[in-house]
């Protein structure tokens, strides 16, 4: 197979425009790996993505989960081997304000700056979520909470499609405006693969009154079968299109990884060309397609004296 030739026409096929003159940011979100074998891997695909010198990497925790066992060791580990500024998520659904305060305090002292402040979903099997009465409510309750312990910087979650449990996209518009409100300096986005979708998010955040930073998320399709399926649960759509590229790709062939990073070099590229100058990327802990994404794009790290400006010093719930 002529890997090269295959992935020049794929790239000319989705007509990839790149915008050398319009350098942007990229974030890499990663989730903390649950076993040892999981962590052989973890960290080798952590110090390729180090490569990018991302403006920030984000650590995910998991349903009903504040991250103490997982994301909070993960963080810490992840700035101490590569030097770069790391956000750890902190969700408020499952635990009690003292708990989620503790926490907070804890990644303060740790010198860790920088807080993705999300709701996150109950635990699994609990059934619809109810805020607990010694609880934040919502993220706009615990940005408000966080403001109060420290001067974090803090993002949220914006959803291009509508947050699932949202009852209409307005209140879920205005749900981002609380928000930021509250404290939020930049809302990163669900991954969304219809770019119009993204843009008129976007437009929507800038008419609600929303003024700081929308950044895009990205998802590189790993394995299109497990993606579509996560997508189902988040109730994030799929496009025709993009499931007629994947028909049929077996995830372990070369192609589907040619076919993954052109359709989101397209979409990174299509977005800078649109005005973005950050783009969030859901990496699932694995370097190859995001960095060839990234590289078909024409995105090149900045200088290290650059990137360690941020302060640091984003799934399906807000």
């Amino acid at each position: 197979m002529d890997l090269t030739g295959d992935l020049r026409r794929i790239v000319e096929g989705l007509r990839i425009e790149r915008a050398p003159h319009r350098p942007f940011r990229v974030s890499v979100e990663l989730f903390p790996p649950r076993t040892p074998e999981a962590k052989a891997r973890f960290w080798p695909e952590v110090e390729r993505l180090a490569g990018l010198r991302p403006h920030f990497f984000s650590v995910t925790c998991g349903a009903g989960g504040t991250g103490r066992d997982g994301t909070y060791p993960t963080v810490l580990e992840i700035r101490e081997r590569t030097g770069l500024p790391v956000a750890a998520h902190l969700t408020c659904a499952a635990h009690g304000r003292e708990e989620v305060d503790a926490l907070a305090r804890a990644y303060w002292e740790a010198g860790v700056r920088h807080i993705v402040a999300l709701r996150g979903d109950p635990p699994k099997g609990s059934g619809p979520y109810v805020p607990r009465p010694d609880g934040y409510a919502y993220a706009a309750d615990l940005v408000r909470g966080l403001r109060g312990i420290a001067p974090f910087e803090i993002s949220v979650a914006g959803y291009p499609e509508t947050h699932p449990e949202a009852p209409s996209r307005a209140f879920d518009i205005d749900n981002v405006r609380r928000k930021v409100e509250a404290g939020a300096v930049r809302v990163i986005g669900q991954y969304c693969f219809d770019t119009d979708t993204v843009l008129r998010y976007r437009d929507e955040l800038v008419r609600a009154g929303v003024e700081v930073p929308f950044v895009p998320g990205i998802m590189p399709v790993h394995d299109f079968a497990k993606i579509r399926r996560f997508s189902e649960a988040c109730r994030a759509s799929i496009p025709d299109w993009l499931a007629e590229l994947f028909t049929d790709l077996d995830p372990s062939l070369p192609v589907h990884g040619m076919v993954a990073a052109a359709v989101a070099a397209e979409q990174m590229s299509r977005l800078v060309a649109e005005g973005f100058d950050h783009l969030h990327l859901y990496a699932l802990n694995r370097a190859d397609l995001t960095l060839a994404a990234c590289r078909l794009a024409g995105y090149r790290p900045p200088a290290a004296a650059a990137t360690e400006t941020s302060s640091g010093r984003s799934a399906c719930a807000a």
